[in-house]
C-alpha cells in the first residue's frame, strides 16, 4: 500500500469521524476522534473472529505504518512549533519556576516514581521486567499532552495561569523525556548484546557509573544543542520575516524552517522537540512585535493553527487504530489497568511536591494541585516511544517489548478518554471556573453599589 493511498484512508476516517462527532456526541474533537476510532477498530477485532480476511488489509495497513518515526520525526516539530506559536512568552515568564521544574525535575521524579511502581507490580505477576525498562517506561509515559484539556479549560473559563502552566510543561518535556528515554536504553545496553545482558540480570547501578558518562554528554549535546539551534533558527527567520511583507511568503518561510531545522536536528542528533519549541516561541513573540504586520501574522496563526487541528485529528485516529496491531495478552491488560493508578500517583505526588517548594515565592489558586495533576494528559509521544522499543530489543526480550507497548496503551486511552471527559467537571467542583483570569478563587466578588435615591 503506498503512502498517498495510506494517507487518503486515514484522512477519509478522520473527517468521516469529524463529522459523526459534530453532528451527533460533540465531544471535544481529539477525544471524539480517539473514541470513534478505537470503538472501530475493536469491532474490526470482533469481525475478525468471524471472518479473518475482513479485517486483514486494515491490519497490514497499520503494521506498515511507523507510528514512532511518523510522529517523532514527521509530526511533533510542526505541532510543538504550531503550540509555542501561540504562547505569550510574558505571561510564561511569570510561570517559568513551576513550568520549568515540571518539565525537568518532575520528568526525572516521575521516572522514577513510576518506574519503582511498576517494576513491584510486574513481578508480582512473574513478568520479570529489568528495572531499567521500568525507569524507561516511567520516561516514556511522564511527557504530558494538554491538546484536548487546553479547549476544555478555555470553555469552562478555568484561570488563564493553569492554561499557561499545562502548555508550557508540555511543550518542554517531551524534549526532556526523550533524551531521558533514551539515555535509558543506553544503560541497558540496546545495540550491545553484552551491555543488554548485564541489564536483563539487574545490575543497573554498575550499567549507569558504566555509561554515565556518555548519557551526561547526551543529555547536554541534545538538550543544549536543541535550545541553540531552535534560538539560530528563531533569530535567522525573524531577520528574513523583517524583511518582506507578504503572507505567504512568510507563511512558506515559517513551514520551511521548522522542516529543515527538524531535520538539521535529526542529521545531528539534537532535539529537536526543543528547537521547534524555542523557535515558535522566538516567531511568536520577538517576530510577532518587530517582523510582522497584522495581517501577517493573524495568517501566520491562522494556517498553523489548522495545520495544528489537521495533524492532532490524524494522530487521535492512528492512536485509537493502533489497538490493532497491539498484543492483548490478558496479563498484560491487567498490569496496564493496575499501573493507571501509580501513574496518577506518581503524577500527583510530583505535581504537589514541586508546588510545595514554590509556594512560598508564587501564588497558586486553591485546587491548582489536583487540577495540574489530574489534567497532565498522556498521549501520542508517550506510544510513539514505547513502539519505538519493538525494533530495538532483541529477540529474547520481546515480550518485555509488547508489555510496555500495551501497559502504555491502556494508560493513554484512559488518560485522553477518562482523565479528558472530566476536566470539565473537576474544574467546576474545584471553584475554578468562570474566573475572571486576574481574579483568584478565594476573592469574592465585589460588592454591588446601591441604586442612586429615586431609580
Amino acid at each position: 500500500m503506498s503512502l498517498l493511498t495510506i494517507a487518503a484512508i486515514l484522512l477519509a476516517l478522520t473527517g468521516l469521524f469529524a463529522w459523526i462527532n459534530q453532528r451527533f456526541f460533540k465531544l471535544p474533537v481529539t477525544i471524539g476522534l480517539m473514541i470513534l476510532a478505537l470503538s472501530n477498530a475493536l469491532g474490526l477485532l470482533v469481525l475478525e473472529q468471524i471472518e479473518p480476511r475482513w479485517v486483514e488489509p486494515v491490519e497490514q495497513m497499520m503494521m506498515s505504518i511507523d507510528f514512532d518515526r511518523t510522529l517523532m520525526h514527521g509530526m511533533l516539530g510542526y505541532l510543538l512549533f504550531a503550540g509555542a506559536l501561540h504562547v505569550d512568552m510574558a505571561k510564561l515568564r511569570n510561570q517559568r519556576a513551576i513550568v520549568l521544574l515540571l518539565a525537568t525535575v518532575g520528568v526525572l521524579l516521575t521516572a522514577v516514581l513510576v518506574g519503582g511502581a511498576t517494576w513491584f507490580v510486574t513481578q508480582l505477576f512473574n513478568l520479570h521486567v529489568p528495572f531499567v525498562f521500568c525507569l524507561a517506561f516511567g520516561a516514556l509515559i511522564a511527557p504530558t499532552d494538554p491538546i484536548a484539556v487546553l479547549a476544555i479549560l478555555k470553555k469552562v473559563g478555568a484561570p488563564r495561569s493553569i492554561e499557561i502552566k499545562l502548555a508550557g510543561e508540555s511543550l518542554f518535556n517531551d524534549g526532556v523525556a526523550v533524551v531521558l528515554f533514551v539515555g535509558l536504553l543506553r544503560i541497558a545496553g540496546i545495540g550491545g548484546p553484552a551491555a543488554a545482558a548485564r541489564a536483563a540480570q539487574h545490575d543497573l547501578a554498575e550499567e549507569i557509573i558504566h555509561h554515565a558518562e556518555g548519557v551526561l554528554k547526551l543529555f547536554l549535546v541534545e538538550v543544549g544543542g536543541g535550545l541553540l539551534l531552535g534560538l539560530a533558527l528563531g533569530g535567522l527567520l525573524v531577520a528574513l520575516l523583517a524583511r518582506i511583507d507578504d503572507y505567504k511568503t512568510e507563511v512558506l518561510l515559517t513551514l520551511a524552517g521548522v522542516t529543515a531545522g527538524y531535520e538539521l536536528c535529526t542529521t545531528f542528533h539534537l532535539s529537536g522537540p526543543l528547537a521547534m519549541v524555542i523557535a515558535g516561541l522566538f516567531i511568536g513573540n520577538r517576530g510577532r512585535m518587530a517582523a510582522l504586520s497584522e495581517e501577517s501574522a493573524r495568517r501566520l496563526d491562522d494556517f498553523w493553527e489548522l495545520i495544528d487541528e489537521i495533524l492532532n485529528s490524524v494522530l487521535f485516529v492512528l492512536i485509537g487504530l493502533e489497538v490493532l496491531i497491539i498484543t492483548l495478552e490478558p496479563s498484560y491488560l491487567i498490569v496496564g489497568a493496575l499501573v493507571i493508578p501509580l501513574v496518577l500517583l506518581g503524577r500527583l505526588a510530583t505535581v504537589a511536591g514541586l508546588t510545595w517548594l514554590l509556594k512560598r515565592t508564587q501564588e497558586f489558586s486553591p485546587g491548582a494541585t489536583r487540577l495540574l495533576a489530574w489534567a497532565g494528559l498522556r498521549g501520542g509521544v508517550s506510544v510513539a516511544l514505547a513502539l519505538s522499543l519493538k525494533g530495538k530489543l532483541p529477540p529474547e526480550m520481546s515480550a518485555v517489548g509488547d508489555l510496555l507497548v500495551t501497559m502504555t496503551y491502556v494508560v493513554v486511552c484512559f488518560s485522553i478518554i477518562v482523565q479528558g471527559l472530566t476536566i470539565g467537571p473537576l474544574v467546576k467542583k474545584l471553584g475554578l471556573a468562570g474566573l475572571p483570569p486576574s481574579m483568584p478563587p478565594s476573592m469574592p466578588p465585589a460588592p454591588v453599589a446601591p441604586p442612586p435615591p429615586g431609580h
